[in-house]
């Protein structure tokens, strides 16, 4: 770790402040060239305070990079999470305002919900299925209050600021078919993704670190380092395994599981 905790105090205040104002800031990666993936985390870890503070609720987790284009994107080799909020949740159908986000962008994944309470530095696969109690559709809305690509330099923003900028996650559908995790093989489940009736996207959940538990137990092992865990009914976001698609304004977009249901929402 590099940064001091006024430097890390400092960030999480204008991320938060980025966030209200639909305003972003420039790359922390940029202003503080030897930041690590550490110090990203301890940002984030300030900027799910103030959230809290706030009077946000934690509702779960997301993983994100889980498929290996994006990782290579990032040079990185392993996932990242961020945390959900109460505020972030979306009816399956509902209309996004207009000027809600900044940016945002749609992936398509699996939740996970558990019905045990998951930690464990050695945590597998096989433990996030027997825990779970159901998977169902989602939509992920990314969104970033750090600028893609840097005004002053032209660099894209790098992991270190997607990580501090918590995930770049904003909000979330559930929708479909909830289904027990014995009933259904996830890696063979997907979705094809339509924005206002034509396919954008689609793809498998083998795409997600070849199994989407697998990036469940990605997330429990690094919880596990903290000292924390998953938690009962928290939603885990488990990853997208399609390309991030831009929303643009008037936008629908509708995600057919096949046998796991429809979901979908609107953007004014």
């Amino acid at each position: 770790m590099t940064l001091n905790e006024a430097e890390v105090a400092s960030a999480a205040c204008r991320l938060y402040e980025a966030e209200g104002t639909r305003r972003q800031i420039g790359h922390l990666s940029t202003l503080h060239p030897g930041m690590t993936i550490a110090d990203s985390y301890r940002i984030q870890d300030g900027l799910v305070a103030l959230k809290r503070a706030g009077g946000e609720v934690p509702t779960g987790w997301k993983i994100g990079l889980t498929s290996r284009a994006m990782q290579a994107a990032l040079n990185i080799d392993t996932p990242d999470s961020g945390v959900l909020f109460n505020s972030m949740a979306f009816e399956d159908g509902a209309t996004v305002p207009r000027g809600r986000f900044i940016q945002p962008r749609i992936e398509a994944e699996l939740a996970f919900v558990l019905h045990t309470r998951l930690s464990g530095a050695d945590t597998d696969v096989l433990d996030v299925l027997r825990a779970t109690e159901y998977v169902v559709p989602a939509l992920e809305i990314l969104d970033t209050r750090i600028e893609r690509v840097c005004r002053d330099t032209g660099k894209t923003r790098t992991v270190c600021d997607t990580i501090a900028d918590n995930a770049a996650n904003a909000g979330y559908v559930l929708g479909g078919t909830p289904a027990r995790p014995d009933r259904i093989d996830m890696r063979r489940a997907g979705a094809i993704v339509s924005r206002n009736g034509v396919v954008e996207e689609t793809g498998l959940g083998a795409g997600v670190l070849n199994h989407p538990a697998r990036g469940v137990a990605w997330l429990v092992r690094r919880l596990a380092e903290m000292g924390q865990g998953v938690e009962p009914g928290e939603i885990i976001l488990s990853g997208s395994f399609i390309r991030p698609i831009e929303t643009g304004p008037a936008a629908t977009f509708t995600a057919d599981y096949g046998p796991l249901g429809t979901i979908s929402c609107y953007f004014e």
